[in-house]
């Protein structure tokens, strides 16, 4: 390694060219980052500071060329170099305009910093960016036509510093003389003697900024020779990145390779940790590089098509959209997976179709049931755990059907009762849930995006004497409580001209009921009058169509049977069952599985032979009765718990009964209440909810 203190105009002397390997991230920086330099160039100058440091550049030096043009392959420092270079076609051109003015030679920034001006190619560029970014710069540099229609950030940097150099807040002059008092450290690499991919983790952890998709794209490229690196990048990365196709693609690069290792591995990977996470997977995976990226490549054209919403085939296109209504990108992990089973012909796409159906509906029945969401993510990455191959569409419906508690697929009963009396009008999936109902076998399918949603009964809290009379005496309660309800919303293009009409007017004027085509007004348009009876009854007709819509897994007693576990018969206990049981601790232990029990309907309490267990999914909290206390373990990390009154008891690695790190007694009803702080948290960490202080 050699390291050596200088600035940009000796960095860029001589015939060199620093060349941004393919696996580097296209340029970065924003008009932000920009604006920040120039502040610092401008502040130096005007108190004649000696210089600023501005970084480091981390090279490795190619093959030493005795003749033509060195290269040097950057590994960190891309971004400065190349935005310092903006800055120096910016004032090249400012001074080819306002030669005499500027006080500075134009030919010679162009000759001396932006080409090796003897070289033809390729070697003629100072600088040579990925494939992404090299023709604008190229055209920068050369001064030729960019079309309007190109959008590069090096355009815009361009024009940035174009513009501060016009306002002449300082000379051109200045403006030179500033740029060579910038100090930046060169540091080239050894191939030989120095590890390049441990140097740039080392920098990466130092603060540069870099997305957890970047790092996974160094770590794969950088270790392989440039001809393999290209033809890589080309054959596969590549495409890879033009799936991402909108702005902020890293970001949802990032989220795609998360949801990859949570497929391949059966559990959530750390959000901070992915690329830790990625290496230990592609150590042990066993696949070459070239295998391994097109590995990525398939699955995350299976990501892209479900998040942007793409496929040749309209059935699944249409499911993708509704994915995309009820945000259900939790389930990303497993609908790879299943995606990749169809295209190896291991289900049929009708399959497929059916699986992503139950999906929705499964989320969509645990919204209307208000279940909480927190554990859906924990849910579909470990789905594939329970598919068989040689009855995969049935042992998907087994694992649906067989869930329970917070993990439950609300059954046709439930789910009715609840889409019949919930507020739908207030949930973020309303105009979904109105759409699929009009569009449900619909070969003549409505487009419903300029329709608004429609109260029947109006909002407004003073009702017509009219409506007064169709609601009955207690019609300020029947308002309330079927308001928002399924049977009182429907769809038209009219809501502002029906506002808080009559039924009669909503019927007969202009875009009423009446003319609409709406099957969602069929029932509608043949009553004459519009209360609770109605209501109810329109109501019922819808839940039954929802019911089709988003149904529950459908299997028969056989086909379940293989999926049931035979549980071992074993001895039934109670609380009466512990020999240390007394009248005291009796007392502590109803209090204490008072509070346990309430805090969700979901949880659950069994009597072992030595301990009382409570559990959701798994145990969270098991409670030893003793003589003159209780014992509790909390089934935690005792890292993680937060124990400001210093109750806890680090047992890991301790026989004890129980599960569980962390131990604490009660042994007076005064601890109740910091007792159970500790409890919730156990809790709250196996549901999924982030433990707060």
């Amino acid at each position: 390694m050699d390291a050596t203190k200088g600035n940009i105009y000796q960095i860029l002397n001589g015939s060199k060219q620093f060349v941004i390997p393919v696996y580097q991230r296209t340029y970065s920086w924003e008009k932000e980052q920009c604006m920040r330099l120039w502040r610092d160039i401008a502040a130096m100058q005007k108190s004649n500071r000696e210089g600023h440091f501005v970084g480091s550049i981390v090279n490795i030096e190619e093959k030493a060329m005795p003749i033509g043009v060195q290269k040097y392959m950057i590994i960190d420092g891309q971004q400065r170099l190349t935005t310092l270079t903006l800055l120096l076609i910016a004032l090249r051109d400012y001074a080819s305009v306002h030669s005499e003015e500027a006080g500075i030679n134009a030919h010679k920034i162009t000759d001396t910093l932006l080409l090796n001006a003897y070289e033809s190619g390729s070697d003629r560029y100072k600088l040579f960016l990925t494939q992404t970014d090299r023709e604008v710069l190229i055209k920068l540099i050369e001064h030729s036509p960019i079309g309007e229609e190109v959008r590069s950030r090096l355009i815009d940097n361009y024009l940035f510093f174009a513009g501060q150099i016009a306002k002449m807040e300082l000379s051109p002059i200045e403006v030179y003389q500033s740029i060579g008092k910038l100090q930046i450290v060169n540091i080239t690499l050894d191939r030989q003697s120095d590890d390049p991919q441990a140097i740039f983790e080392s920098l990466n952890s130092t603060g540069i900024d870099l997305s957890e998709s970047d790092l996974i794209r160094n770590h794969i490229l950088m270790g392989l020779d440039t001809d393999k690196q290209t033809a890589v990048y080309n054959n596969t990365w590549r495409p890879t990145e033009l799936l991402f196709n909108y702005e902020r693609a890293s970001s949802l690069m990032d989220k795609f390779f998360r949801d990859y290792l949570t497929m391949k591995l059966g559990r959530i990977p750390n959000k901070n940790k992915v690329y830790e996470e990625f290496k230990a997977y592609h150590a042990n995976c066993g696949l070459e590089v070239s295998d391994l990226c097109l590995d990525i490549y398939s699955f995350s054209k299976h990501y892209t098509d479900m998040y942007f919403c793409r496929s040749g085939d309209e059935r699944l296109k249409s499911l993708y959209e509704e994915m995309r209504s009820v945000q259900m990108e939790v389930a990303y992990p497993f609908l790879m997976k299943v995606h990749d089973d169809c295209d190896s012909g291991m289900i049929t796409l009708d399959e497929l179709l059916e699986i992503i159906r139950l999906c929705v509906s499964y989320v969509l029945r645990r919204s209307i049931c208000d279940i909480p969401t927190n554990s859906l993510n924990k849910t579909f990455a470990t789905m594939k755990n329970h598919i068989r191959a040689d009855d995969y569409l049935n042992s998907v419906k087994a694992f649906f059907v067989l869930q329970d508690s917070y993990k439950e697929f609300p059954n046709d009963e439930r789910f009715i009762s609840a889409f019949l009396s919930r507020d739908i009008y207030h949930m973020r999936v309303c105009n979904y849930i109105l759409s699929r109902l009009e569009n449900y076998n619909n070969k003549s399918a409505v487009k419903t995006d300029a329709l608004t949603i429609e109260h029947i009964i109006p909002q407004n809290p003073k009702l017509s004497m009219e409506w007064v009379a169709n609601l009955g005496e207690n019609w300020k309660e029947v308002q309330k409580k079927y308001l928002h309800t399924i049977g009182n919303l429907t769809l038209t293009a009219y809501n502002s001209e029906m506002s808080d009409s009559s039924f009669t007017d909503k019927l007969d004027m202009e875009g009423g009921f009446k003319q609409s085509a709406l099957r969602l007004n069929k029932y509608v348009v043949m009553q004459t009058t519009w209360g609770e009876d109605q209501v109810k009854t329109r109501g019922s007709e819808l839940g039954e169509l929802a019911k089709s819509i988003w149904p529950f897994p459908a299997l028969n007693d056989e086909q379940l049977a293989p999926y049931i576990k035979q549980d071992d018969i074993v001895p039934q206990y109670s609380i009466d069952s512990y020999e240390q049981l007394n009248a005291f601790n009796r007392i502590l232990f109803e209090k204490l599985n008072a509070c346990i029990m309430n805090l969700s309907a979901f949880v659950k309490r069994e009597f072992k032979k030595l301990y009382i267990a409570y559990k959701v999914d798994t145990n969270f909290v098991d409670v030893v009765i003793q003589k003159s206390r209780l014992r509790l373990s909390v089934n935690m990390k005792f890292a993680d718990v937060i124990d400001p009154k210093g109750l806890c008891k680090d047992i890991t690695g301790l026989g004890r009964w129980g599960n569980g790190d962390v131990e604490l007694f009660l042994d007076s009803l005064e601890q109740l209440d910091d007792v159970m702080f500790i409890v919730e948290q156990g809790f709250q960490e196996q549901m999924g909810i982030e433990v707060k202080n």
